[in-house]
C-alpha cells in the first residue's frame, strides 16, 4: 500500500497543480475529503471535498499559470503519505486580492495525506505562503524596524 500511496500523491502535484486537470481532483480527492492549511473561504483554512477545493486551485493556477510543483521526496507508512514539495511559478493575475506582479516565486512545503480506497481522505499541508507573498511584494517584513519599535536593540546589518 505505501508505493500506491506514493504514486498518489506524486500523480495529484503531477496531474492538479503543474498539468492544471481540475477534473484530477475529483479523481483524486474524496467526497469527503479535508485538506487542512489553505486558504478556504470560511477562513478556517479547511477545505471539503473536490467542490471546495476546486476555488483555492482555481484562484492559485490563476495567479500562477505557470506553477511547477517538484515532489522531492515521499515517505508512506500504512495509509499514510509524505510529500516535500518545492515549487516555483511567477505571479501573473490578481486572483490572490493584489495586482499582478510578474515576479518568479519559489517556495517549500510539506503535505501529509491520508489516504482511502485510492483518494486523498485528508491532508496536512503546511508550504511557505509567508515567502511567496515576500517574494511577490504583497508582505513586507522588516525585522530590524520591528524590533527599534519594541526598544531591542538593532540586529547586526546582513551584507
Amino acid at each position: 500500500m505505501s508505493e500506491e500511496n506514493k504514486a498518489l500523491i506524486r500523480r495529484w502535484f503531477e496531474e492538479v497543480w503543474n498539468k492544471g486537470r481540475a477534473e484530477a481532483i475529483d479523481e483524486l480527492f474524496a467526497e469527503d475529503g479535508v485538506a487542512h492549511g489553505l486558504a478556504g473561504d470560511g477562513g478556517d483554512g479547511e477545505l471539503r471535498g473536490p467542490a471546495g477545493f476546486k476555488p483555492f486551485f482555481q484562484r492559485f493556477r490563476d495567479a500562477f499559470p505557470d506553477v511547477e510543483v517538484v515532489v522531492e521526496d515521499t515517505i508512506a507508512e500504512g495509509d499514510m503519505v509524505v510529500a516535500r514539495c518545492s515549487v516555483r511559478g511567477r505571479h501573473q493575475s490578481d486572483s490572490l486580492g493584489f495586482a499582478a506582479t510578474n515576479q518568479p516565486v519559489e517556495f517549500d512545503g510539506i503535505t501529509i495525506g491520508r489516504v482511502r480506497d485510492g483518494k486523498i481522505v485528508e491532508a496536512w499541508n503546511n508550504f511557505d505562503f509567508m515567502k511567496m507573498f515576500q517574494q511577490c511584494g504583497a508582505l513586507k517584513f522588516n525585522a530590524t524596524n520591528a524590533d527599534e519599535r519594541a526598544g531591542a536593540p538593532p540586529l547586526p546589518a546582513q551584507d
